[in-house]
């Protein structure tokens, strides 16, 4: 079967971690590695290494599948494609053993569409394996950026991607947050609750390390509720600026006085060769908390309280409820502008990814004013 492993560090011309797709008997697969190779490294084509790690893991499968069936991948037809693209649709992710989510399947289709398109063009098929149709798109009512959307009213759509129906995000409720939270231990709980007042990533929240959480002592809550953090690992590893309560900073170094220093002194005193490393949250073995770790221990707990959603489901409630807070006051400092504030605070390069929230806060409404309470009310001063 097809393998994916990573590149090590010491290779100039491949950046370390990058994935590199094998056959059964170990040979790289070049057209893949050329590929992937162009994707992370020629300026102005180039992407962030998440980005490249994702492609790098549906073509993973896609190859694998191949390999399986006995197909080459230069001779496959839409057929075979859509074979592949119907297992998905028919099974559960033998990872996660939840079904797929149609938009999961349409990002490898497409991802394997962009690389037989480039081979195409590179020369390494005749022809493309897929075709494209015509589909309208209905104008209706204007939205909001509707007047900078390129769009036209005819689209040229790929046939092997499916329908999808837009899921909007949704804001996690108060009693919902508070039934998950009594299932996380730590660090996984106060990852949360970083999460949640600051909106950060798994990789941001993973790429914390110590030394960022700055000292409280010498400040006034009323004046300082909010203390600016830098982030240098953030997506596309573009610094930004969070702004945790300074309850929240608090917490955090009882945290590491209370929880995390004591567990490296005891990992010491078992192997003097033991280091701990910066990272901010550390595992029980005192090794850096993965993102895979920090998915998986978010939806042990979402399971447990029974609530719906996942750990990027803090993030989202951070979002909506900034946006709803600022636009109330917004009514009386005009000034200000809601969407663009929390498009600089969530580190989104487009601000059209920020204002699928806009919705968002007109369809859930209801359920917002005592959420916005909450965060910045209780959740500030009172975890």
């Amino acid at each position: 079967m097809a393998r994916i492993v990573k590149a090590v560090e010491g290779h100039a011309a491949i950046p370390a971690n990058f994935p590199i797709i094998v056959s059964d008997d170990m040979a790289i697969i070049e057209p893949v590695f050329a590929w992937l190779l162009m994707l992370a490294t020629v300026p102005g084509r180039s992407h962030s290494p998440e980005t490249v790690r994702t492609y790098g893991e549906h073509l993973h499968d896609w190859f694998d599948t191949l390999e399986q069936s006995g197909l080459e991948w230069h001779a496959v037809t839409e057929t075979e494609i859509a074979s592949w693209r119907n297992r998905m649709l028919g099974g559960p992710s033998p990872h996660t053993q939840r079904p797929y989510a149609r938009s999961t399947v349409n990002d490898r289709v497409r991802t394997v569409c962009r690389f037989y398109s480039w081979a195409h063009h590179a020369g390494w098929i005749e022809a493309l394996p897929f075709h494209f149709t015509d589909v309208r798109i209905g104008l209706g009512r204007q939205s909001f950026l509707g007047h900078i959307n390129p769009r036209p009213g005819i689209i040229a759509a790929n046939v092997l991607t499916v329908a999808q129906y837009e899921r909007l995000p949704r804001a996690l409720r108060v009693d919902q947050l508070r039934r998950l939270f009594s299932h996380l231990d730590a660090p996984y709980r106060l990852m949360g609750e970083w999460a949640l007042a600051t909106g950060m990533r798994r990789k941001e929240l993973c790429g914390l390390e110590g030394y960022q959480i700055p000292e409280t002592a010498h400040l006034e809550a009323d004046e300082h509720p909010l203390i600016g953090i830098g982030l240098s690992i953030t997506k596309g590893d573009q610094p930004r600026t969070v702004y945790a309560p300074i309850g929240l900073v608090d917490r955090t170094h009882r945290y590491i006085d209370e929880v995390r220093t004591p567990s490296i002194r005891r990992l010491r005193a078992r192997n003097s060769r033991y280091r701990a490393p910066a990272s901010l949250f550390l595992n029980r073995e005192g090794r850096p908390v993965t993102r895979e770790r920090l998915t998986a221990a978010m939806a042990e707990a979402f399971t447990a309280s029974g609530v719906e959603g996942t750990g990027h489901w803090l993030r989202h409630t951070f979002a909506i409820t900034m946006l709803a807070r600022l636009q109330q006051q917004a009514r009386d400092t005009p000034h200000i502008n809601p969407l663009k504030i929390v498009q600089m605070l969530l580190g989104h390069r487009s601000i059209q990814s920020t204002a699928i929230y806009l919705r968002c806060i007109d369809i859930y409404a209801s359920d917002l004013e005592e959420s916005v309470a909450y965060l910045y009310g209780a959740a500030i001063s009172d975890a």
